[in-house]
C-alpha cells in the first residue's frame, strides 16, 4: 500500500532537531533530515566523482577515507548500482564506479533512492502523494503552502546539485536567509489559526 510505503520513510527520515543547546527535546520536537545513510551515500558519490574516469574503486577505499562503516557501505553501494547509478566490477582490480557521467546524477535522484521521498508531509510529495490523515480540508490547510515551500526549496537545491559539484566545490554558493519580522508575523498567525 501506497500510504504504508509513504509513512515508512517519514517515520524513518524524522529526527529530534538541535536548535538549542540548551533546550530539553521531547517527543514533539522533530524535523525532517536526509537520514544517515543518505549522507554516506552522498560521501560515497563523491569519493567516485573524484576518482572518475580512473577504473573501479575499492568498497575499502572509500569506507577508510569517509569514515563509513564498510558492511552499511556494501548495502548502500548495492542499492544505488541497483537504481542504475553505479555499476560493479567482481574480481581483481574490481570495485565500484559510476555508471553515467557525474553530471547528469542530482542529489534529488540520490536522496530519492536512499530515503524515498523528498517533501516534508505526504500531502505535497510529487512522487509519493498522500492524502495527511488528521487534515480534513486541503484547499483551506493553513499548513500546506507552507510545506510546498519547503518541499520547492529543497528540491531546487537537490535537482541542482550534481555529482559534479564535488569536483569543484567552490561553484557552491551559501546563501544566509534572514529571519525577520515578517516571518515570525508570519508564523504568529498561522499558530494562532491553527489554535482557534
Amino acid at each position: 500500500m501506497l500510504s504504508d510505503y509513504y509513512f515508512r520513510f517519514f517515520n524513518e527520515r524524522v529526527r529530534p532537531t538541535f536548535s538549542s543547546p540548551t533546550k530539553q527535546l521531547n517527543s514533539q520536537d522533530t524535523v525532517t533530515m536526509i537520514s544517515k545513510k543518505a549522507k554516506y551515500a552522498i560521501k560515497a558519490l563523491k569519493v567516485l566523482t573524484e576518482e572518475y574516469g580512473k577504473g573501479p574503486v575499492l568498497i575499502s577505499y572509500i569506507s577508510a577515507k569517509e569514515n563509513i562503516p564498510k558492511k552499511f557501505l556494501e548495502a548502500i553501494l548495492l542499492e544505488l548500482r541497483n537504481h542504475g547509478i553505479l555499476q560493479s566490477q567482481k574480481g581483481k582490480g574490481g570495485g565500484y564506479l559510476l555508471r553515467v557521467d557525474p553530471g547528469r546524477v542530482n542529489l534529488a535522484q540520490v536522496l530519492r533512492v536512499i530515503d524515498g521521498p523528498i517533501a516534508p508531509t505526504p500531502c505535497v510529495s510529487f512522487n509519493f502523494y498522500v492524502k495527511c490523515d488528521d487534515c480534513t480540508d486541503e484547499v483551506t490547510c493553513m499548513l500546506k503552502p507552507i510545506m510546498e515551500r519547503v518541499r520547492d526549496a529543497n528540491l531546487g537545491v537537490y535537482e541542482n546539485t550534481t555529482l559534479l559539484t564535488f569536483q569543484n566545490p567552490s561553484s557552491l554558493e551559501t546563501k544566509e536567509i534572514p529571519i525577520g519580522s515578517k516571518a515570525t508575523e508570519l508564523v504568529d498567525s498561522l499558530a494562532n489559526r491553527m489554535t482557534a
